[in-house]
């Protein structure tokens, strides 16, 4: 699928998206700003196409700074995450924002997750790959790990299961979409990851 026809389909789905849930977003916001104290928005700096930094937008669902202690959230329930917050990540709620980032250019709906400067910083040159092309606000990688949680939940160090077992699993889903990538595999995606989420 070539990179013109990806970025009008991202920017009629996007535009949709913000248009049709602007009341969902006033809703959330609200209940964010009621349930604990902080911004509405978490902004995060993710490494994006040809490896630059750009800042990934969420809504926030987790209390102030919490992101200090470690950057990866472990088991169902972290207790650094706010009860509206546990509701928003179950669904992918607080994933929406994202759509904002989609219509400025810097990810596409469908694309490899983009990842924290400190774990990109451990890619080898073949899994560099997936840095060229634009982040996506969905994978089928997110679609595969959607346990994610639970997984790291049983690793005596966290951290280090991501890194060794995880973040590769992850790369390798990522190196085999961006070899096949398709209008169709982006539209099957997309849908997968609906059913996905309906299913939680």
């Amino acid at each position: 699928m070539r990179n013109d026809s990806t970025r009008l389909l991202d920017i009629v789905f996007a535009t949709a998206g913000l248009v049709c849930l602007s009341p969902l977003f006033a809703g959330i916001a609200v209940w964010i700003k009621l349930s604990s104290r902080g911004p509405i928005f978490y902004w995060q700096n993710r490494v994006g196409i040809n490896n630059r930094d750009f800042k990934l937008c969420k809504f926030r669902t987790m209390y102030v700074n919490a992101d200090k202690k470690c950057p990866l959230t472990v088991g169902a329930w972290d207790d650094r995450i706010t009860r509206t917050g546990a509701f928003l990540r179950r669904y992918k709620l607080d994933e929406l924002p994202q759509l904002w980032n989609v219509l400025k250019g810097e990810m596409s709906l469908v694309g490899p997750r983009p990842e924290l400067r400190k774990y990109v910083e451990l890619y080898t040159t073949d899994q560099k790959a997936v840095l060229q092309v634009k982040p996506g606000i969905t994978d089928t990688a997110s679609i595969q790990f959607r346990n994610e949680n639970e997984l790291l939940a049983t690793a005596p160090e966290p951290e280090q299961f991501y890194i060794q077992h995880i973040l590769p699993a992850k790369l390798k889903l990522n190196q085999h979409y961006i070899v096949n990538k398709s209008s169709t595999l982006y539209l099957k995606i997309i849908f997968s990851t609906i059913q996905s989420v309906w299913k939680q």
